[in-house]
């Protein structure tokens, strides 16, 4: 049906548009001025840090393309992968609707390489595990680590309840690796069969993937001054809830909604601060990535074309 193509699309806009009056109602009297302040006063190791730390991020997320691929069973060069992940998470993390526009630009670029829309299929869904499975193992540690985390943006009181939350969540993780040490037979959805992954690959699902959340979150960390930071694990959590709630919101590039739940998230810390840690978020692992990730695909497309000229 018509409507069904235009829902996601029209729930991230009001996203955005909701979160943006927040944002606005919340930096009422913030001048740009103040944020431009706030964004010189960062100190030049912070910045170094913040952009090593995406590196460390993109670096990550192109291991989730070589565990899919280990996977399935197909070699592909180390070179080829690592440019098509990035360019994949760089275009869908500002798009927005990852699952989707990274199966687009997988497609295109792995069918270059004798990769069947079937297992082009089993990369993208591999990945998306491997992205779920690592934000439940993290969410998890850091609910049991940060037991107040979602008393900062509830007066209920959730305290209480935040350690057995995390250890409710580490148990699909555990299923998980228990299922693949019994070798369990593969899934199958009608012609479509997906196996189990083995050991050694869950292995790297359970390091590659958390890392890159842990270094996601250390760009805006390093960007906050140490003036009333709460701390890294902290800092992580509520990305977290935020990262969460941006996907949930199909909000491109979780635009308004990173800010609002951070800025609850941190309210000890003056909001000028966090917006400007966000910006350099934003700079370092969104805008910079997208420019290089349109450059990258200009060069493909061009590649092809003098290939089919050939």
């Amino acid at each position: 049906m018509t409507w069904k193509r235009y829902f996601w699309p029209a729930v991230g806009l009001a996203a955005v548009a909701f979160s943006i009056w927040l944002l606005l109602d919340e930096l009422r009297g913030i001048s740009l001025d103040d944020v431009w302040d706030s964004l010189v006063s960062i100190p030049i190791h912070g910045w170094i840090l913040s952009a090593l730390c995406s590196i460390v991020a993109y670096a990550a997320l192109a291991g989730y393309d070589h565990i899919a691929l280990l996977h399935i069973g197909k070699r592909v060069s180390w070179l080829f992968v690592t440019l098509c992940s990035f360019t994949t998470y760089a275009l869908s993390h500002n798009i927005g609707g990852s699952v989707f526009s990274g199966a687009v630009i997988r497609y295109r670029a792995y069918g270059t390489k004798g990769l069947t829309g079937h297992e082009v299929g089993i990369l993208v869904a591999v990945c998306w595990f491997t992205f779920v499975l690592s934000s439940v193992l993290v969410g998890a540690i850091v609910l049991i680590l940060v037991p107040g985390l979602f008393d900062r943006f509830s007066s209920i009181g959730f305290h209480s309840f935040s350690g057995a939350t995390g250890l409710v969540m580490l148990l699909p993780v555990i299923a998980y690796i228990f299922g693949s040490w019994l070798h369990l037979r593969p899934l199958k959805i009608g012609s479509f069969q997906v196996h189990y992954p083995r050991l050694p690959i869950v292995a790297r699902q359970l390091i590659i993937g958390p890392l890159e959340l842990l270094a996601a979150a250390a760009i805006i960390y390093f960007a906050l001054p140490e003036a009333g930071n709460p701390g890294y694990l902290v800092v992580l959590g509520v990305f977290m809830v935020s990262f969460s709630a941006a996907l949930i919101s199909h909000a491109p590039g979780g635009l308004g909604v990173l800010e609002v739940v951070f800025l609850a998230g941190l309210s000890e810390m003056e909001p000028v601060h966090v917006l400007a840690a966000l910006l350099v978020f934003r700079l370092f692992y969104l805008v910079v990535p997208l420019i290089i990730g349109l450059v990258v695909v200009l060069l493909f497309e061009r590649s092809q074309f003098d290939h089919s000229r050939g």
